[in-house]
């Protein structure tokens, strides 16, 4: 159920990056049974981490926390729609509830007038497309290589946890 206080602190979040270096206006908060259990925001550039989104780092943030990568059951609030690299992560940890504020579409007329070196661009819809994708439609070439050895440690690493 949405919670305007968690709204609130992803905002104030987002709002950090007016007065903070390296870091861009994407806050968000998850939160789990009416609390908050983890925040973050958009560190890309001080981190020199392309994944360092505001929703990875409160992921990040609640996991380590909670102490677990389960985080069914949780909510996530952010500043602005997730790109399909958030999305991803928050299908694999489980989290089920989203509230935004800013669409995607929203933030792209928001950021057209800065430049490529005052903010990395992300095409947001060839994202989407292509992490939809398989890797046979990706438009980056790729090739698998020594798949017997990478399976063998798969393989390995599973019988020693098999019951």
């Amino acid at each position: 159920m949405y919670n305007e206080k968690f709204m609130d602190r992803a905002l104030a979040l987002s709002a950090r990056a007016l007065t903070e270096p390296g870091t861009e206006p994407f806050g968000a908060v998850v939160v789990r049974d009416g609390v908050a259990v983890g925040e973050g925001f958009n560190h890309s550039v001080a981190n020199w981490d392309p994944t360092s989104h505001g929703e990875i780092e409160a992921i990040r943030d609640a996991c380590r926390r909670l102490g677990t990568v389960d985080l069914s059951g949780c909510d996530l609030y952010t500043s602005c729609e997730p790109c399909a690299l958030c999305v991803a992560a928050m299908k694999i940890c489980g989290i089920g509830g989203l509230y935004y504020g800013a669409s995607l579409v929203q933030s792209s007329k928001a950021f057209a007038n800065v430049s490529g070196a005052d903010r990395h661009p992300i095409d947001v819809d060839g994202l989407r497309l292509e992490a939809g994708g398989t890797l046979e439609t990706r438009s980056q070439p790729a090739e698998q290589k020594r798949d017997a050895e990478a399976v063998r440690i798969l393989e390995e690493w599973a019988s020693s946890r098999s019951a």
